[in-house]
């Protein structure tokens, strides 16, 4: 090739490009990052960040109900939509900041454009027209929501749009049964708006446990949140300031926003990939084991390639695409045992295989579960219980899987990763003294086997 301008150019400055092009920097790398929105990507933009930051604020009003119980009284509480938005808009300008920073401090030249590929090695920035020739180009576009191809489907919005609505709906249908429809009909609800949750199959978030995802549902339900399985949208029409929407069955529900969240699609389109000779797999960047693309100068991560699209799987790869291109130290990221969280109410959090996945593999099991209301609920009267698992190897005593729903399961799985990703055993889980009076207790306390 000719003589390069960069060692380094990226394209995208979200989570993983962002880490991929400031390890690459600290390697000495001459590094470029392009970006045609805002720096940040969709976790820190329109994704994770401003998600949480509302499902906080959902979680009040069950804790001013909680609060009687416990002797409190909260009176006059109310809650104003714009003042929650304008926030969380100062909260990510702080960190779309945050990052533009760290990128500077390190040497990384920031492109606020769009960038395509026009070879192996030559980039275009479509702001100035500017061909930059790098030895190296990493593709870290991520994905965008879809909506769906029906009549009418130009009135739906997709989690991007539910970050800046300028008031809280009154009734929002939500189409999916994802992860990131379930969060969404949640904080909803938790923020007093009437949900309707529609999904096309015949239970939630398909892909987790079985046993969790029955229990999250009748937990959602209870509370209020109605649930239509077996059906899909087919077609939505606007009637003044409502939206009606016709399900597959002919039955009708009216609602003033329509949400979807059927799933997200890498952006790969008019990228110049294929033009570069960049294989795609279903519309997704098709990667080796190092994030590398057949054509041997171009390397891509995070959800532009499909593989397990969380932001902290795209740092990992970007990190270990920065080691092994610019640091001399091969390695691929580790997709094992990658912990996963529903910011549903209740939360919702697993790490390692389904009850279903391990039979699958051909694992002989014993299955460990118990159900409790936790002690909180006792003096607040709130209906509601804990639901855990553990999936067990009956063999070698290994723990494969460990799922839990109930108010702080995140934070309790994020620790349990540790142990499944070192090959702990049941016998270890026991062995290990109970932190009491806690809910997280119930992992090493757990002798009910319910099969195996």
């Amino acid at each position: 090739m000719a003589e390069a301008d960069l060692d380094l150019f990226v394209i995208g400055a979200g989570s993983g490009g962002v880490r991929a092009a400031r390890i690459a920097a600290g390697y000495g790398a001459k590094t470029m990052i392009a970006e045609e929105y805002r720096v940040g990507g969709t976790c820190v933009i329109r994704g994770c960040v401003p998600k949480k930051l509302l499902v906080y604020a959902s979680r009040f009003a069950h804790e001013f109900e909680d609060a009687a119980g416990f002797g409190w009284t909260v009176s006059g509480a109310k809650f104003d939509w714009p003042i929650l938005i304008a926030n969380k808009d100062k909260e990510i300008a702080r960190l779309e900041a945050a990052y533009h920073a760290t990128l500077k401090r390190a040497g990384v030249e920031i492109a606020e454009s769009r960038a395509v590929i026009e070879d192996a090695h030559t980039v275009r920035i479509l702001k100035t027209g500017a061909r930059i020739r790098a030895k190296t180009i990493l593709v870290a576009t991520g994905g965008h929501p879809v909506k769906p191809d029906i009549p009418g489907g130009e009135f739906c919005i997709t989690s991007n749009e539910a970050f800046h609505l300028d008031r809280l709906p009154r009734h929002v249908l939500v189409q999916g049964g994802g992860y990131i429809a379930v969060e969404f009909a949640c904080l909803f609800h938790g923020l007093g708006a009437r949900v309707t949750l529609l999904h096309r199959g015949p239970e939630i978030l398909r892909g987790f446990d079985d046993d969790i995802r029955h229990h999250l549902r009748s937990e959602m339900a209870a509370r209020g949140i109605e649930i239509v399985l077996g059906h899909t949208i087919a077609s939505i029409r606007k009637d003044g300031g409502q939206l009606e929407t016709t399900l597959s069955n002919g039955e009708k529900h009216c609602g003033d926003v329509v949400m979807s969240a059927i799933g997200r699609t890498p952006n790969t389109k008019d990228l110049g990939l294929e033009e570069a000779g960049v294989k795609l797999n279903g519309g997704a960047v098709a990667v080796d084991d190092f994030s590398r693309t057949n054509v041997p100068s171009i390397y891509a991560i995070g959800d532009v390639t499909n593989r397990i699209a969380l932001t902290p799987v795209a740092i990992r790869e970007g990190h270990a695409f920065a080691d092994t291109v610019f640091g001399k130290k091969p390695r691929g990221a580790d997709h094992m045992h990658v912990p996963s969280a529903v910011f549903s109410e209740p939360e919702l959090a697993t790490v390692g295989l389904s009850e279903t996945k391990a039979r699958e593999e051909g694992f002989e099991l014993d299955i460990y579960r118990t159900g409790f209301r936790p002690m909180k609920a006792t003096l607040s009267g709130r209906a509601t219980s804990i639901l855990m698992k553990l999936v067990v190897d009956r063999k070698t005593d290994r723990v494969l899987g460990v799922h839990v729903v109930g108010e702080g399961a995140a934070e309790m799985i994020q620790m349990a990763a540790i142990a499944v990703r070192m090959g702990a055993k049941k016998s270890d889980f026991d062995a290990t003294v109970a932190l009491h009076p806690t809910a997280s207790e119930e992992l090493v306390t757990m002798h009910n086997k319910v099969s195996g």
